[in-house]
Parts: C-alpha cells; structure tokens; sequence
C-alpha cells in the first residue's frame, strides 16, 4: 500500500503488530500531525539511543545482559527508523516514467545516465 492509493503508514502497530493507516487527503489532520510527532520522538530515541552504545561498548566492564538489552533496544530502534523511512518514502512525490527521454535508455532498457556532483579526472597509469 503505497501513498498514490491515498493511504499512510502510520508509526505504530495494531495490537496485534499489523501495520497501522490513515486514509486523508490532508498531510495537516490532526492524526497526521500527530503521526509527525511520534516519528520526530522515534528517530530523536534513536538517536540518542546510538550515543549510549557508543558509551557501552567502549566500557570494557559492560557484561552480556547489559549488551543484550542493548542489542534489543538498537533493533527496536532500527525497526522504528525503518518504518519512519517507508513511511515517508512512499509520500514523497513521484515523476512519470512516460514523460522520460528514451534516448538514455541501454538495449537492456535501464536508464544509463548519471550524475556527477563533480568533473571526471582520467586515471593516471604512471
């Protein structure tokens, strides 16, 4: 379910951990606001999250159990940034493949084009 059906992945879980929507034509509903918060919330835990296993794992003293529950929270963490990611990747707008150039396009029908930040330099062999 993508954002061109109208539907949003919403940060949260049913109860029963199935994935949670909101069907709005609005990014500014209050649920939609809300959703906003609770991404900002997640990623900033995460954030946070990261520099206290920095400390841990530097601590050479930090025992299995420590290392565990932190193992857990990371991957509560990763699963969180993920949905966040998914959930605003399939908001972000779309072009149409048909309005493309096809004089870009390999016999394989890839697009060959790229895009460099800077000039290419020839590689020297000496």
């Amino acid at each position: 379910m993508t954002a061109t059906n109208g539907l949003r992945l919403l940060p949260w879980s049913s109860p029963e951990g199935k994935p949670c929507f909101l069907s709005t034509d609005s990014g500014s509903s209050r649920l939609s606001r809300r959703a906003d918060e609770i991404e900002d919330l997640q990623l900033s835990m995460g954030a946070e999250l990261l520099g206290h296993a920095h400390a841990l794992l530097n601590e050479r003293k930090a025992d299995v159990r420590e290392v565990r529950f932190l193992a857990e929270r990371l991957c509560e963490a990763l699963r969180d940034a993920l949905r966040v990611a998914e959930s605003r990747g399939e908001r972000l707008p779309t072009h149409d493949d048909d309005d493309d150039d096809d004089s870009d396009a390999d016999q394989t029908g890839e697009n060959t084009e790229q895009v460099s930040a800077a000039p290419q330099k020839p590689l020297s062999t000496s």
